[in-house]
């Protein structure tokens, strides 16, 4: 990987603070895409709660931040928002000028990242979503003042292990939390929803919900593949006086699209409300 010769020589290794749910998917799929070996993943934690998710990768762990930082060159900041400021604080004085330091935290915007950090320090935000967890997650990342082309290249071809990667302005970092970090959640609704009316009409409610998620991930494929705005697929499937028309016509009754950009709105608002705080 061109872009890891930043890093220094030798094989990549890249170190984890915080051992959540996220910080795992994302290791998983350095490791699965063959970017990172396993053995270079180092992680901490302060407790083994979560450690153990790692160990069963095979990866190294500790109860040491500043180990992680000592050991990497490339480290992932994966805590809760609110405890971030302390672990940067605790971490500061190993930081050095080879680093790139890579949030993951909610709402830490890049420039209290640098005022927590010292000058110069190379950050970048990324904010994933949950099916990183099965390798086909959402990814966008944004660059601090002083990480160039280099490391935002270097980051981005690592994440696209995980799924879709793309590199956005900071300003869109709330948006992708209301529109796909949240609406991970908003799918599962719609696919509950699409799977209770046909048992409504008497199919059995497992193969009602695979016949959802199978519906979800065909359709999924083909707005990827074909790059097809929805309202020509959606346009491919009605045909005059045919079913689908009709129910779509139920939908719209039932403020479907409204409710729909609502839901986006009001998850954006509070990312970023979360954001000031």
């Amino acid at each position: 990987m061109a872009a890891a010769a930043a890093l220094g020589p030798g094989p990549l290794r890249v170190g984890f603070v915080g051992a959540g749910r996220m910080a795992e998917a994302i290791a998983q799929g350095f490791i699965r895409a063959g970017k990172v070996e396993a053995q270079h993943i180092v992680a901490s934690a302060p407790s083994d709660r979560n450690l153990c998710h790692f160990q069963a990768l095979g990866c190294q762990t500790t109860h040491s931040n500043q180990e992680v930082l000592q050991s990497c060159l490339l480290v992932f900041f994966a805590t809760k928002p609110y405890v971030l400021p302390a672990v940067l604080a605790e971490v500061a004085s190993v930081v050095t000028t080879e680093h790139i330091l890579v949030s993951v935290a909610a709402g830490v915007s890049l420039s209290t990242l640098e005022e927590l950090l010292p000058p110069t320090t190379r950050v970048l935000r990324v904010s994933p979503n949950l099916p990183c967890l099965v390798q086909e997650g959402s990814v966008v990342m944004a660059r601090g003042r002083h990480a160039g082309s280099s490391e935002a290249k270097l980051l981005q071809t690592l994440l696209e292990a995980c799924g879709q990667c793309e590199e956005v302005p900071e300003a869109h970092m709330d948006i992708h939390t209301g529109l796909s970090g949240s609406g991970v959640a908003f799918v599962c609704t719609f696919s509950e929803a699409l799977a209770e009316g046909a048992i409504k009409m008497g199919m059995p409610s497992g193969l009602a919900h695979r016949i959802v998620a199978q519906t979800l991930l065909g359709t999924a494929k083909m707005l990827q593949q074909k790059e097809q705005h929805p309202a020509q697929l959606r346009t491919d499937v009605c045909t005059p006086g045919g079913t689908t028309i009709y129910g779509l016509h139920a939908l719209e009754q039932g403020g479907l699209r409204a409710a729909t950009m609502s839901a986006v709105e009001a998850a954006t608002c509070r990312a970023r409300e979360l954001s000031k705080k």
